[in-house]
């Protein structure tokens, strides 16, 4: 099926592929600003390498960057292997209600 942009004729693109190129620009942004110090990115590439997120999978790489943001934060090694998006901060709120 073909729809019509601007005057001119495209073919329409599957969603699985509007989404995989959304989740590898998310990647993108996140590795920018992990590199540039943001620990919850750092978390957050960390997340998606172990899972292979928009990424290849590469547990070793998820680890060295799950390592720096670590260095900052230690729970963040509680949510190294949860989906993308789970942050350390979520965590650590779970930590203050178990110790009440």
């Amino acid at each position: 099926m073909e729809s019509s942009v601007g005057g001119e004729r495209s073919e329409r693109v599957a969603l699985s592929e509007v989404v995989a190129d959304c989740v590898k620009r998310w990647f993108r942004d996140a590795l920018k600003e992990a590199k540039a110090g943001d620990i919850n990115m750092q978390v957050l590439v960390g997340q998606m390498y172990y899972g292979g997120y928009g990424v290849p999978r590469d547990a070793q790489k998820g680890r060295v960057w799950l390592t720096k943001a670590s260095r900052t934060r230690s729970s963040v090694w509680k949510v190294g292997d949860k989906h993308p998006g789970y942050n350390a901060s979520d965590s650590d709120s779970d930590e203050l209600k178990e110790d009440s």
